[in-house]
C-alpha cells in the first residue's frame, strides 16, 4: 500500500500549487485526480483567482472528506527542489507532503481499494485565507451532514480549535513639530501604543477562560506603521493585529472590546480583514454540544481522539454551516510550512488504512 501512496504523492507534489501566487487552473492536478478516480462523478469548478475545487462522488454518501491541494510558497532554505518528492526510510519530503497532499494521496488509494459510497472535496484556497471553494460548496445545497477535514493531526481526530480574526486599525493625530508640548498627546503613534497597552491588559484578563483543553485568548500585534520622522508629530498610524478566540468566546464582543481600548479622539478606523470561526462554530451556548457530537462520530469511526489545537482549519466553516465536523489527517503541524517539509511514512499508511476501513463500512457502530 505504501508504494501506491508514495506514487500518488510524488505526482501531487510535482504540481505547482503554491499559494500565493495560486496560478492554478482546472487542468493539471485536477486532470490527474480525475484519472485516478474511475467510478466517481467529478465536478470541477473555477471560482476565480486560481481558486478551483473538485467534488468527486461515488454512490450516495452523506459524509464528505475535504483536503486542500494548495501549499505555502517555498523558500530558499529548501535543500533540494521542493516539487520533487524525496523518500527516506522514515519520511517523504516535499512541498505540501505534510500540509496536506499526503492525505490526498491516501484518499486516492482508499478510493481505488474500496467500492462503497464516498465523497471527496478537493480545494485550492486554504493557504490564502480566501475560502471561496468551501463557501461555494456550502452554498450549493450539497446534502452532506458530516465532514472530515484533512490537516496534520498525527492521525488523531481533533474536535476543537481556536477561531481567528485579523484586524486593520487606524489612529489619527495632529502633525506638528516634535518640540511642542502637545506632542505626547497629539501623536498618532502614541495613541497606537496606548491602545496596545490596553489591548494587552484585555488579553491577560481572559487567561482564565477554558474550552476543550484550550486556555485563554491568543493575541498578536503583527505590524505597526506611521509617522514621518523623529522630529515630526505623527499625524496617522495603523496597526495590524490578530486574535484567536476559544469556541466559547463571542468574536463580535471581542472586536467591540478591542475597539473600545482606543479613545474617541485617537480612533480613526477599525476593520476586520479576515474571520475564521472556531471549531465547533455557531452559537456559543451550544459549542460543547456540537463538540460532543463530533466526538461521537469519531468514536463511531474508531478514530483516536486528540487534543484541541491552537491552529485554525476550514473544518470550522463546515461546522458553522451545520455539519458535524472534525479534523483528521497524517503528519505533524510542526513540519508544516517549513523548509524540507516532510510527513512520516507510517502516518501515511495509518491514515490511508483508516479511510479504507471507513469507506468499507467496517468501523464499529
Amino acid at each position: 500500500m505504501l508504494t501506491d501512496i508514495l506514487q500518488h504523492l510524488e505526482a501531487l507534489v510535482s504540481f505547482d500549487t503554491r499559494n500565493p501566487p495560486r496560478v492554478i487552473d482546472t487542468g493539471g492536478i485536477f486532470d490527474y485526480l480525475r484519472a485516478q478516480l474511475p467510478g466517481f462523478t467529478c465536478t470541477v469548478t473555477d471560482h476565480g483567482a486560481g481558486a478551483v475545487s473538485m467534488l468527486a462522488v461515488r454512490g450516495t454518501p452523506t459524509r464528505v472528506f475535504n483536503v486542500h491541494l494548495d501549499t505555502v510558497p517555498s523558500s530558499e532554505a529548501w535543500s533540494a527542489d521542493p516539487l520533487t518528492l524525496r523518500v527516506t526510510d522514515e519520511k517523504a519530503i516535499g512541498l505540501g507532503a505534510c500540509d496536506i497532499k499526503g492525505a490526498a494521496a491516501g484518499l486516492i488509494v482508499a478510493a481505488q481499494r474500496t467500492t462503497g459510497d464516498a465523497a471527496f472535496l478537493f480545494s485550492t484556497d486554504e493557504e490564502a485565507n480566501d475560502a471561496r471553494c468551501i463557501a461555494a460548496f456550502l452554498a450549493s445545497g450539497h446534502g452532506f451532514t458530516e465532514a472530515i477535514v484533512a490537516e496534520p493531526t498525527r492521525c488523531e481526530a481533533v474536535l476543537a480549535h481556536r477561531g481567528i480574526a485579523s484586524v486593520l486599525m487606524k489612529f489619527r493625530g495632529s502633525a506638528g513639530h516634535a518640540s511642542g508640548a502637545n506632542a505626547i498627546h497629539a501623536n498618532a503613534l502614541h495613541h497606537a501604543m496606548r491602545w496596545g497597552a490596553q489591548a494587552l491588559d484585555l488579553v491577560e484578563a481572559e487567561s482564565h477562560r477554558r474550552f476543550g483543553g484550550l486556555t485563554g485568548l491568543r493575541f498578536n500585534i503583527g505590524k505597526v506603521e506611521g509617522g514621518i520622522k523623529a522630529n515630526v508629530i505623527a499625524p496617522s498610524a495603523e496597526v495590524r493585529f490578530g486574535f484567536r478566540p476559544l469556541p466559547s468566546h463571542d468574536i463580535d464582543e471581542l472586536h467591540a472590546r478591542f475597539r473600545a481600548c482606543a479613545t474617541e479622539d485617537a480612533f480613526g478606523h477599525y476593520e476586520e480583514t479576515f474571520r475564521g470561526p472556531p471549531l465547533p462554530a455557531g452559537d456559543v451556548a451550544h459549542a460543547e454540544e456540537r463538540r460532543l457530537a463530533a466526538r461521537d462520530l469519531a468514536d463511531e469511526l474508531d478514530l483516536p481522539i486528540g487534543n484541541a489545537v491552537d491552529f485554525w482549519t476550514e473544518a470550522s466553516l463546515f461546522s458553522a454551516a451545520g455539519l458535524t465536523a472534525f479534523v483528521y489527517g497524517p503528519g505533524d503541524i510542526a513540519q508544516a510550512h517549513t523548509a524540507d517539509e516532510w510527513v512520516a511514512l507510517d502516518q501515511l499508511e495509518r491514515y490511508t488504512a483508516a479511510i479504507i476501513r471507513i469507506l468499507d463500512g467496517t468501523a464499529s457502530t
